[in-house]
């Protein structure tokens, strides 16, 4: 049988194996998987990694967010997500004053489905603002907003009693929570002592938000997650604080995930000392710490005590982050930064290539864990009837990361000069080649919403 495309003598690496073999696709879906298989158009990839397409659920594209909105819209920064290998994206909706969810749905994906190059979902927001209408959650799930963004900082940030509330009403439709956790009381009044005291640079960004409470925030919400009956998935993630929340919980066979990202994997709080508006560029929440917890990081991945690499991506402009710098106050920096193009390579040749993790937790950590979390069932691995998302990657190709390079729509990058060995050649998104070469040849539009629930069985249900 001649397939529509077949990927011919690649190494398939899985979460769970490695081999060699072609791979058949038949319109969207992967058709086959074995020896000599021939089709209509045949890519070789002998010397290459063949995996599956990499799912980041956890992006900010064209997001309001005070008083500026993330640079990258939905065609640019799924474009940029291709070209690192990506194939499917998480952002986030929030509702408006006088919205139901299911209208903040709506206009969401109004923005979104014309532009998207890739495949996304979309986490619906809960802040104290929609306590109230915890009742339309059902609706939500059903029109495939499968988790659901809560807050413990910010204008969005909910109380503990808000948090429960928030916790049963997911749980009772089989939902997801995904969490921002820190402590925003002691934040807060950590600001307000630095500014007070003239300490206005980016340097008392991290000193701020420090490790002991983001740990604290974790374990709470964890205990809050609990008594609700519910499991939790923590973002973000920046400390051995928080992971050690994490690992003990899941001893106990909790059901709790938590992720980190590569500006904590890459970079430390030394960035924060750069002067002018170079130190303000890494501000994000939570912030990049010292060598000692990215060490740790890197340690949690190799032993599975986090499970997860997304990015947080959410770029602001130079200028945009300037802003901050001229009105002498740090915490009027926006936070966000850039990484939905890099996340796949770093992790593999800081990873993989350092000897922290294997080929095998690196596809884990990146492509099939974020798909199984989030509810893509038909993503994240390799295997006959599943969504034929596939990247083929050059483990031998080295690159030298800068603006010039890179294609998120954004003038700076955090990872000027960073060097890697190992990129994506080619993406393909359900049978589609939209990378060829490492050039996009793929168009906006032809994303799609997927629309994610769990089965009954996928949300242990605790006493």
């Amino acid at each position: 049988m001649n397939y529509d495309l077949v990927i011919k003598n690649g190494r398939i690496i899985t979460a769970h194996t490695s081999y060699n073999a072609d791979i058949a696709i038949q319109g969207e879906k992967i058709a086959a998987i074995g020896q000599n298989l021939a089709g209509e158009r045949e890519i070789d990839a002998s010397g290459k990694l063949v995996t599956p397409g990499a799912v980041d659920i956890h992006v900010h594209l064209q997001m309001p967010i005070g008083k500026f909105t993330s640079s990258d819209d939905f065609f640019t920064g799924t474009r940029a997500a291709a070209l690192g290998g990506t194939t499917a994206v998480v952002d986030f909706i929030e509702r408006q004053p006088g919205e139901t969810m299911l209208e903040a749905l709506a206009a969401r994906r109004a923005l979104a489905d014309p532009k998207v190059a890739i495949d996304y979902g979309l986490h619906m927001t809960i802040g104290p603002n929609d306590i109230t209408h915890l009742d339309e959650i059902p609706a939500a799930y059903a029109a495939g907003c499968g988790s659901f963004k809560l807050y413990m900082a910010y204008g969005l940030r909910l109380t503990d009693d808000q948090l429960l509330h928030a916790f049963r009403a997911i749980r009772a439709v089989n939902g997801l929570p995904v969490v921002h956790a820190e402590n925003w009381d002691v934040i807060c009044a950590l600001v307000d002592e630095n500014l007070a005291n003239g300490n206005t640079t980016p340097h008392y960004h991290p000193l701020s938000r420090p490790a002991l409470m983001e740990g604290e925030a974790a374990g709470r919400v964890i205990d809050i997650a609990t008594l609700a009956g519910t499991r939790l998935h923590i973002f973000h993630v920046t400390c051995a604080e928080t992971v050690g929340r994490i690992a003990a919980a899941r001893a106990r066979g909790l059901p709790v995930t938590g992720e980190t990202c590569p500006q904590y994997l890459l970079n430390t709080q030394e960035v924060y000392d750069r002067s002018g508006v170079a130190g303000a560029l890494p501000v994000c929440a939570p912030p990049i710490r010292g060598q000692e917890q990215q060490d740790a990081l890197w340690r949690a991945l190799g032993s599975g005590d986090l499970q997860l690499v997304t990015t947080d991506h959410c770029p602001f402009t130079r200028a945009e982050k300037e802003t901050g710098i001229a009105a002498n106050d740090f915490s009027q920096i926006p936070g966000g930064v850039p990484g939905i193009e890099v996340r796949y390579a770093a992790v593999y040749s800081q990873g993989v290539r350092h000897g922290v993790m294997t080929e095998n937790q690196w596809v884990d950590a990146c492509c099939t864990t974020p798909a199984k979390l989030a509810g893509f069932a038909n993503k994240g691995d390799i295997l006959a009837g599943y969504d034929a998302d596939l990247v083929i990657f050059d483990p031998d190709k080295k690159v030298t990361l800068s603006t010039e390079f890179l294609h998120e729509n954004v003038d700076w990058t955090l990872y000027e000069g960073v060097q890697l060995q190992g990129w994506t050649e080619t993406t393909i998104s359900r049978g589609r080649v939209i990378v060829e070469n490492g050039k996009f040849v793929g168009r906006g539009g032809d994303g799609r919403f997927i629309k994610r629930r769990f089965s009954d069985s996928a949300i242990p249900i605790l006493a």
